[in-house]
């Protein structure tokens, strides 16, 4: 009986399981859809489809490069659970599919999923793992780099890996790279330098320096004024410390309701008087800490602490940079 294509990818989507699977099954039952859905059931191969409600927060990162090292790719397959995580046999498949990508130099997530693999599709070879597995199995990443060095890292347990791409070539491009791709997995930045970072994360971050300013100094015109009344700032911290004080008699009703106007007035007082100009500049000076901690460059290399990843590299080559890295960690 001739199935068509179409069939095959009723059943599919039905049942989640793969192509050849579905195939096989159409021609065992001559193509009934129903006893085919059954007949899937009956060998368990359509029992990860009962679970495409759950989540597949576990699961294998690996990545890796060409021999040239002109290009890197770094994959996350998820699956359930940890048990099927760790099987030898997952991150194999997991491995595989890796290697296809960067066999083949795949450029991006959609040309991976669309790429013919053991006569199916990438997507495809997924579903009917986890069809294997009977767990719920997706791409949870896929990420490519290309420049003029690229390098990887994986940390053990298959649960961490990163790529890095730099600019050029030099005298220990290897070992230099390899540290960046070690600050990279440990420090989590989350761009390459300030002028990387979206602008989006920019406002936000100077928002909420400029509204933590506002608080701390409000803060301090509050304690300030409790002080000079002789209040213990500990028993003023909050209305808990405050009632603790009432019944431990080291502070009267009278002088708990003080304290609260004290609290509110000051405070009101304090923000409608703040300086403008000292806002920003505090604000400012948080997000050029927030940049120095965040951005790539700025960070202090854990390998030499008394030098930033910039100056760690350039101290190997003048003309040396990052241009752009991949961070893909489960969870």
């Amino acid at each position: 009986m001739n199935i068509t294509a179409a069939q095959v990818n009723e059943l599919r989507q039905m049942t989640g399981a793969g192509m050849m699977d579905c195939k096989k099954a159409l021609v065992e039952t001559e193509g009934d859809i129903e006893k085919a859905i059954d007949l899937l059931r009956q060998k368990g191969i359509a029992k990860a489809a009962k679970r495409a409600d759950r989540e597949a927060s576990e699961g294998a990162v690996i990545s890796m490069v060409t021999e040239d090292h002109k290009y890197g790719a770094v994959i996350m397959l998820n699956c359930e659970t940890d048990f099927v995580a760790q099987n030898a046999d997952f991150v194999k498949f997991t491995q595989s599919l890796l290697n296809f990508a960067v066999e083949n130099r795949i450029k991006n997530i959609d040309s991976f999923k669309a790429a013919m693999y053991d006569d199916m599709t990438v997507a495809d070879a997924i579903i009917n793992q986890g069809s294997i597995t009977g767990e719920k199995t997706e791409l949870g990443a896929f990420e490519v780099l290309e420049s003029e060095y690229v390098t990887n890292y994986n940390h053990q347990g298959n649960r961490l890996a990163t790529i890095v791409a730099m600019n050029k070539t030099f005298d220990k491009v290897e070992e230099i790279s390899h540290e960046v791709a070690l600050q990279i997995a440990a420090m989590s930045p989350i761009a390459v330098s300030e002028d990387a970072v979206p602008q989006e994360v920019k406002d936000r971050e100077f928002a909420i320096a400029l509204e933590k300013t506002k608080v701390e100094l409000c803060e301090k015109a509050v304690q300030a004024a409790l002080t000079k009344k002789g209040y213990n700032l500990y028993t003023c911290e909050n209305d808990e410390h405050i009632n603790e004080g009432i019944m431990k008699h080291t502070i009267t009703e009278a002088q708990a309701e003080d304290i609260r106007n004290t609290k509110k007035e000051v405070a009101e007082q304090a923000l409608a008087n703040l300086p403008e100009q000292k806002l920003q500049n505090i604000a400012k000076g948080r997000l050029a800490k927030f940049y120095k901690e965040n951005c790539l460059l700025d960070q202090i290399s854990l390998l030499d602490g008394n030098k930033t990843i910039r100056q760690f590299i350039q101290d190997a080559d003048k003309e040396a940079t990052v241009v752009a890295f991949h961070r893909v960690k489960l969870g």
